[in-house]
């Protein structure tokens, strides 16, 4: 994601917390991009977990299963 969408992300969030607080558009658009936000995130510890490995005591190594 890039930085320009997350600084807009933290931007949207200070507004909300003034009195005056978003606007309509100003909170679906603050909706689209936390969606996207986890979604990265999301996609980005999947990758990382899908190339771990757990090393057992006996030095044998296994590869970590998906559970659903």
């Amino acid at each position: 994601m890039e930085q320009k969408k997350i600084d807009r992300i933290n931007q949207l969030a200070r507004k909300a917390k003034t009195p005056e607080g978003l606007t309509p558009e100003e909170l679906d658009e603050q909706r689209a991009l936390r969606q996207e936000y986890i979604a990265v995130v999301r996609a980005n510890l999947t990758a990382q977990l899908d190339n771990t490995y757990i090393q057992y005591p006996d030095g044998t190594r296994k590869k970590l299963r998906r559970q659903r």
